[in-house]
Formats: C-alpha cells, structure tokens, sequence
C-alpha cells in the first residue's frame, strides 16, 4: 500500500488566551490535537511563553495585536492566517533551534525559564554575591557584594525584554547567556556576557528577594540562601515560514513604534 504524505493533515496544537473563540480555518485545514506536529501559540509575549514552557517541540508563534503586545520574536500576525495556512500545509517552512531555556536549581528542584529568570527586591534593596561555578570551585564573579534592585537572566529569547529595558545587551547567540543587574548600587556593575559552560550560583547576603522565572515565584529567599542558574539543553525551537521572515531591523522597529507616541491629529 502506498501512502500519499501529501494528503496527511498536520497535527497541530493550538495555544491561546482562556476564553478566546476557536478560530475555524484552523481546525478545517489541520487535525487540532493535545500534543501535535508543532504549537501555534496565537496571541502575545504571556501566550508564547505558556507555549514553549509546555513543549520542545517548535512553536509558530501569531501574534494577535488586540492585545497590544509587541511579539518580538513573532514573524507573523493573525492578518496573516490564510497565507499562514497554505504555508504550512505546503511545509514551505524551517524549523530553528532558537534559543535555550534557562535552567535554575533551589534547594534540590529545578526550573525552566523561557524569557527570564528574576532576582527581584521586595521593599528594600536586596544585597548578594555573584560566584561562577566550576566543578567543585565557586569563584567569586566580583570582589564585593552587589546590592539594588536585583538582576535578571536572559538569553537570546528574553534579551530583548526587561533585560533591555535594564540596559542589558540584546543577545544573537543561542549559546550565549547574560546576567544584567537592576539599578546596582556598586562600583563595578556591568552586565555579564557567559556562554554554555558557565553556571552562576548568587548567594543573598542581605534583606530579602523574590525569585521568578516567567513572571512565576519559585520562592522568597532570605539571608543564607543561594540558588544556581546555567543554560539548559532544552531548547526554543521557532517556526519560520518561507517568505515571511521579519530581519533584526524591523523588530527593532516595530518595538521602538510601539513605544512611541504616533496619533498626533488631535494635538
């Protein structure tokens, strides 16, 4: 018997805010199951995250402007949904190894970070120190304690977000990791640029902080505590559709617009 691949409907899952309408194309043109081929994740930066925390397996992301989130990362909007479709039914599509997720280990349980993992103060300023981890060594990153607002880590991924907003590099590589300090009070505190071996363990020395990832609170760590957090080998893995790439330019763009003041006619 022989088989005609080209007949076979995708499976597809579908992610997108609670209480949001089924969109109808979707479900005539693919099979709509719990665990497909690839995740649309229809919607903004919340709606991809939640895609990509579920899954390694690639992840189109549409983004659905009524939202009024920028989707960075994304190439596509849902104005776009029918040339999307026939793309996708054509496999006139590549999948890219994207960025990796951020690995960050407290008191025996791990967690998995898609766009950032947060050190974030409470009330005062939170005080800590930064050590690189190498083997059985835990050598101290800087030579005095750094206290303010806290830090973030990001990758290729979440770069792009508060890491930038906080002053910290936008990151091309997917291999790459970055720490950025929030509002540090210190005579040194540049962020940390760090590639696929090296691991930061930070230590709270001081006052208490609130440690997230995606926005989610793993814990409130106090005095004493330390957690680590590394690059991990699962990995982000995006849908680019042939003829629909959106260059570094024009998300740059469109970020900077969205910022920006643009209705002047009553003014």
């Amino acid at each position: 018997m022989i088989v005609d691949f080209s007949l076979v409907r995708m499976k597809i899952t579908i992610v997108q805010r609670d209480g949001e309408k089924r969109i109808p194309e979707l479900y005539k043109n693919f099979d709509v199951v719990k665990d497909g081929e690839i995740y649309i994740a229809i919607g903004g930066d919340g709606t991809f995250i939640k895609a990509a925390q579920m899954t390694e397996k690639p992840v189109l992301w549409i983004r659905d402007e009524k939202w009024g989130s920028i989707g960075y990362h994304s190439d596509v909007r849902l104005d776009d949904l029918g040339l999307v479709i026939k793309k996708l039914k054509a496999k006139d599509f590549y999948i890219e190894p994207f960025s990796r997720k951020i690995e960050v280990a407290y008191k025996n349980k791990k967690y998995f970070g898609v766009n950032e993992v947060r050190l974030n103060n409470i009330v005062m300023e939170v005080s800590f120190k930064v050590f690189e981890t190498l083997g059985r060594s835990r050598i101290p990153l800087y030579p005095f304690v750094m206290s303010g607002d806290g830090l973030i880590v990001s990758t290729k991924m979440g770069s792009t977000a508060y890491n930038s907003s906080a002053g910290g590099p936008i990151v091309l590589d997917t291999n790459i990791m970055c720490v950025t300090f929030v509002n540090p009070d210190a005579p040194y505190s540049r962020p940390l640029v760090m590639n696929s071996e090296n691991e930061v363990e930070v230590e709270i020395v001081k006052y208490d902080g609130i440690l997230m990832f995606d926005n989610t609170k793993i814990a409130t760590v106090k005095m004493g505590d330390k957690f680590k957090i590394k690059l991990s080998s699962k990995m982000i893995k995006i849908v680019r559709l042939n003829g629909m790439i959106e260059g570094l330019s024009e998300k740059v763009e469109r970020r900077i617009r969205s910022k920006l003041v643009t209705d002047f006619k009553d003014k």
